[in-house]
């Protein structure tokens, strides 16, 4: 029996851990008896490491190197190491090019073959000639030594890394099926050979980013473009994926500005008619360019404002109403008396100005990347629908297709501290930055409460990023989660009445502390949210109405309430 004192100690240490790290410690003390160990040396503190990301990816068949890959991540993230952890089923095969610090842990089946979930990553590396030469990595193989290939898979594995560049920081560690003890041993070494790296600089040194107007330009290249709704739905939201050579500097909350180009048959059909010379240099206030070039990548010439129409009638001697309209139709109904009159027209027209959409990744979770969620916004002028220039842009590139960005920061919309709880409100596209907080905190271990209010037309067909959402929910990420459908029932259900549902939980968590954020249209949601919640702070509190709208001011003026809306 322990003593007291020691009882004591032993309690409020345990009390610290999840199940599964429980689990854990079980096998391990089980395995350190086994071993005739009759002291168990302190966890090293490794207070040394610098390295500030990692990747986990397991491979399993019954579940162990699952059970294990979630075990490591946890510890990982208690040293400060931000983790991004997959299934190798789920990784996606082209980042392996571009991760710093890979740990794998794979179980092998039958005669020697990976996992049935391994089997294309497995594949991929042994049949592409990809670089790793800046990769460091560990694997770990899980198996059985009544097999005579005794962790064939995971040697595969080793041995084809090495081939393709990649360093390997400890050997190749092989366990049989009672594995804790080795895996214990194995994660330690782990976190000694990480010390001796020193971290390589969050940003990288710019290589293909360029300043420009004090914004640093980063090109892009688009790798994932898929529509989020389903194909009966009545929107097309998109999910895009922009990588890079360079890590840019941003961090959850903060959004990315995009300049956008016009179509290249609209440019086509506006040099058409006005019969100029799509190669002739021309100057304007800001650019000196091509024609062609200026058209394309820097002008306005999309529902062109009243001023510039009436610029447009000064130098062709016409009288135009005021009137919003393309420059195509422009030309077309009120024609230039000649081709020289086309210089005059380029420098009458606006710059191109950059639209914003938040972030809505992890800087730590996707090195050298950098994600969006983008609906095609649909509007009508005179009659006619119309699509946003920047959302039609996005929404129709292709995956290989490239852009430039900037990162556009914004220091009010930041998470709280990692122990504190938050409060996500984001219907639509304005789920995006929540996103990336939830990846945050998932990959660097956040102890705070995760409550996402989300909400759009129909669960079947626009429950965007459902299979995430509910993965986070399943392993605790997420806390509770609130579903607002508009058009499943005769009763339209919004944000603001799940909040309305949540009413006595909601005042809980912000007299614990809760940080509550509100992202999406400004009106209404944002002012019915705004409502919602002055009705809660009234009725839960029994005050006025004014005292209830001072109570959320004051949460706003100590960060603890604060909206990005548009």
């Amino acid at each position: 029996m322990l003593a007291e004192a020691r009882l004591q100690q032993l309690h409020a240490f345990v009390s610290t851990f999840s199940k599964e790290e429980l689990v854990w410690v079980n096998g391990y003390l089980s395995g350190l008896l086994q071993n005739g160990h009759s002291q168990i040396k302190p966890e090293s503190n490794h207070a040394d490491i610098t390295v500030k990301k990692m990747t986990i990816l397991y491979g399993t068949e019954t579940g162990n190197a699952k059970k294990l890959g979630n075990i490591f991540a946890a510890s990982a993230k208690k040293k400060g190491i931000g983790v991004k952890l997959n299934g190798l089923d789920q990784y996606r095969l082209t980042d392996l090019a571009m991760e710093e610090y890979l740990f794998i842990v794979i179980s092998t089946q039958g005669e020697g073959e990976p996992p049935v979930a391994a089997k294309e990553f497995y594949d991929y590396i042994h049949q592409e000639s990809i670089s790793l030469n800046n990769l460091k990595y560990a694997v770990l193989g899980l198996g059985d030594t009544s097999y005579p290939l005794f962790c064939k898979a995971a040697e595969d594995v080793d041995v084809r890394l090495t081939k393709l560049g990649a360093q390997s920081i400890i050997v190749l560690q092989k366990c049989d099926v009672d594995y804790e003890t080795e895996a214990a041993a194995w994660l330690e070494d782990v976190f000694t050979a990480l010390s001796k790296y020193s971290a390589e600089s969050s940003t990288k040194p710019l290589t293909n980013a360029q300043k420009i107007s004090n914004k640093t330009q980063y090109e892009g290249k688009i790798t994932h473009h898929i529509n989020l709704n389903d194909n009966r739905s009545s929107k097309e939201t998109y999910h895009i994926e922009i990588s890079t050579n360079d890590q840019p500097t941003y961090q959850p909350g903060d959004a990315i500005g995009i300049y956008p180009y016009n179509k290249t048959e609209v440019v086509n059909k506006i040099i058409e008619l006005s019969g100029v010379d799509p190669a002739k240099k021309v100057s304007t206030t800001k650019f000196t360019d091509s024609v062609q070039a200026l058209l394309k990548n820097h002008l306005t010439i999309n529902y062109l404002s009243v001023a510039t129409v009436q610029k447009y009638a000064c130098i062709i001697g016409v009288q135009i109403p005021d009137t919003r309209i393309d420059l195509v139709e422009l030309l077309r109904i009120y024609p230039l008396k000649n081709t020289s009159q086309i210089d005059d027209v380029i420098k009458i027209l606006n710059p191109h100005t950059p639209r914003i959409y938040s972030v809505a990744s992890s800087p730590i979770a996707h090195s050298n990347e950098v994600h969006l969620t983008v609906a095609k916004n649909t509007f009508e002028v005179n009659g006619e629908k119309r699509i946003g220039l920047c959302s039609d842009f996005l929404c129709e590139l292709k995956e290989g297709d490239s852009l430039n960005f900037y990162v556009h920061k914004n220091q009010h919309f930041k998470l709280p501290l990692p122990n504190k709880d938050i409060i996500m409100i984001g219907p639509g596209t304005g789920v995006a930055p929540f996103r990336s907080f939830v990846e945050e905190r998932d990959a660097t271990g956040a102890t705070g409460r995760n409550w996402l209010f989300f909400g759009d037309r129909n669960f079947t067909t626009d429950f965007l990023y459902q299979t995430e959402w509910q993965q986070y929910k399943a392993n605790g990420v997420l806390t509770k989660i609130n579903l607002a459908w508009s058009r499943d029932n005769n009763k339209k259900n919004y944000v603001q009445h799940e909040l309305k549902k949540e009413a006595n939980e909601i005042m809980q968590w912000i007299d614990d502390g809760a940080h509550i954020y509100i992202c999406g249209n400004k009106d209404p949601m944002s002012i019915e949210v705004d409502e919602t919640l002055i009705e809660i702070l009234r009725e839960q509190r029994n005050i006025s109405h004014e005292k209830a709208m001072q109570f959320l001011e004051n949460l706003n003026e100590q960060g603890r309430y604060v909206k990005d809306v548009y």
